[in-house]
């Protein structure tokens, strides 16, 4: 079954079990409207890989929001985001462990031999791939900067 079957077969289970104003039946249908129109867009139909992306960013965008509200002291917002979050972390791969990510970055810092932060910019674009929809892009750049300015 693909992710966006997947996604289909979710909101047809939410919508039947009356989680109409639920928060689990909105992101669902948030999820498949940015997928769909991200399709548009590209003008094909996507794959998994192409919706993990989608799922990604929708992600990125209520962590980055979460932080605002959480500094904005709107602690409603806060819980929202949070239970948004949850749903979609659902549909995404497993995330990766700090751990894992310093040993990816360590590996591929070896390989590649970087040495200083000049070396950034080829590391983070060797890494990135390894590590998308997995992990989040700020925490890996914070460790590939930990690691070269080490």
């Amino acid at each position: 079954m693909t992710l966006k079957d997947r996604l289909v077969e979710d909101m047809k289970a939410a919508m039947k079990a009356k989680e109409e104003g639920k928060v689990r039946l909105s992101v669902i249908r948030m999820a498949r409207a940015a997928i769909k129109n991200a399709e548009i867009d590209k003008k094909i139909e996507f794959n998994d890989e192409q919706v993990i992306e989608v799922l990604a960013r929708e992600v990125k965008l209520r962590r980055d929001a979460l932080e605002v509200f959480g500094q904005a002291d709107r602690p409603d917002q806060v819980k929202a985001l949070g239970e948004e979050l949850a749903v979609l972390m659902d549909y995404l791969p497993q995330q990766l462990s700090e751990g894992d990510i310093r040993q990816l970055v360590q590996e591929t810092v070896t390989t590649l031999g970087a040495q200083s932060l000049k070396d950034l910019g080829k590391v983070m674009g060797a890494v990135t791939p390894k590590t998308k929809g997995r992990a989040d892009g700020k925490l890996v750049n914070q460790i590939v900067r930990e690691i070269l300015g080490a």
